[in-house]
């Protein structure tokens, strides 16, 4: 009997899908908060791929909006869940990818470090070279605790990853 109770008490403190949902889709919306203000209050200029490294968790906070109106059923929560883990598990690629391109482990895109228009004139194109300011996808603009922007969110996509999928496996497959 004190098993059985131990275990209602523990399930009672775990998250419930809906809470997950909100949960993934509030701290997607906190990364993308964060990166806004590296960019626009500290002026940490974006590169390509950390601009593309965006793109699940703007994802994210509108699946986790939808699914948080619209599925009130536990199975539409399940598949809400498989999208968050499958928008998680590509935010967790793009992430190791772009921290291995600055840590050399792996070669960047061609068209990473940007590319100024044309100038029309010789005048012009010296005052693009001193006001032009290139990013490239290989240097990290930032560090804390010896990892990047990338790193960082690497590791925050894979824990998102990991509450998805926890609240798969707790959902079990729809019928």
């Amino acid at each position: 009997m004190t098993a059985s109770l131990a275990a209602a008490t523990a399930s009672r403190r775990l998250p419930n899908s809906r809470q997950l949902i909100a949960l993934i889709g509030v701290v997607s919306l906190a990364l993308i908060a964060g990166a806004w203000f590296f960019e626009l209050v500290l002026h940490l200029r974006p590169c390509k791929l950390c601009l593309e490294q965006r793109a699940p968790h703007y994802a994210a906070i509108g699946l986790s909006l939808v699914g948080l109106v619209l599925a009130r059923s536990a199975r539409l929560q399940w598949f809400v869940l498989l999208g968050l883990a499958g928008l998680m598990a590509w935010s967790t690629g793009l992430g190791v990818y772009h921290a291995g391109v600055e840590w050399s482990w792996f070669i960047g895109p061609n068209d990473c470090g940007g590319a100024a228009p044309a100038a029309a004139s010789m005048q012009d194109f010296m005052k693009q070279l001193q006001t032009t300011r290139i990013v490239a996808c290989s240097e990290a603009a930032w560090r804390f605790l010896g990892l990047s922007l990338a790193g960082w969110n690497a590791l925050a996509s894979a824990g998102l990853f990991l509450l998805a999928v926890f609240g798969l496996l707790r959902g079990r497959s729809p019928a």
